[in-house]
């Protein structure tokens, strides 16, 4: 069974979340209030994306987090491997595969690699905006920003 870790769905669900308004700034405690997800996982999970460049980060009282990018430039690809690294069905699948001490006698050896790659590929094809069922895009212009991923203010 293919499966996501829990860390890696639930940066997908607080990234979806955020890209519902991608221009909002949100506390970890608002995100852990809209996503029912406990406050220090997602302090833990939004450092995380932080550092991978998915959402900025702006200290202090009027702080909080926001999408780094529109929603429609973030894969679930990119998201996954900020937490869980590359995405693969198998340690020996993939261009980062790891070593393995059974390499010698195994008669699968890179039969993996073509659904890895189906796998890889649709996820990497998949962003945020689809994900929440919007076309999010870039500003419409100077005076009309994008106030969420259904469209443009006023």
């Amino acid at each position: 069974m293919l499966r996501l870790s829990k860390l890696a769905d639930y940066s997908v669900v607080l990234l979806t979340t955020l890209a519902v308004r991608p221009n909002e700034l949100v506390t970890a405690a608002q995100l852990s209030e809209r996503t029912k997800l406990p406050v220090p996982t997602v302090a833990k999970l939004l450092k995380k994306l932080a550092k991978s460049g998915h959402v900025n980060a702006l200290r202090g009282a009027a702080g909080g987090y926001r999408l780094a990018r529109m929603p429609d430039s973030i894969s679930a690809a990119s998201v996954i491997e900020a937490v869980d690294g590359p995405v693969r069905i198998v340690s020996c699948a993939g261009p980062e595969a790891l070593p393995c001490e059974r390499e010698v006698s195994c008669g699968i050896r890179g039969r993996w690699d073509p659904v890895n790659a189906i796998i890889r590929n649709a996820l990497h094809n998949l962003t945020l905006a689809e994900m929440v069922g919007s076309t999010c895009q870039t500003p419409c212009s100077e005076t009309k920003p994008v106030s969420s991923c259904m469209g443009c203010e006023g």
